[in-house]
């Protein structure tokens, strides 16, 4: 499953980089941050070795035999203490 995931997502990266950026990646600049199954259903967190803010939320309906991708920008991170 991680192995897949990994692949979907070092495709997507590579057919939807800029091609002035001259950049594609190889399985080894893909990594899985979570992933937790549960039933037949199974959801991984993604990222890359690329510096650019992106990550990418992959999610397997077991029931349906479909896989959903969804890829986010991250714009910030901040701390609000209590």
């Amino acid at each position: 499953m991680q192995e897949r995931v990994r692949k979907i997502v070092m495709d997507y990266f590579n057919s939807h980089v800029d091609v002035t950026n001259k950049k594609t990646i190889t399985m080894d600049d893909v990594f899985v941050v979570w992933f937790c199954k549960t039933l037949q259903n199974w959801k991984c967190l993604v990222s890359t070795t690329v510096s650019d803010g992106m990550y990418y939320e992959v999610t397997h309906n077991g029931d349906k035999n479909e896989t959903y991708v969804d890829v986010y920008k991250k714009w910030e991170n901040y701390c609000v203490k209590d």
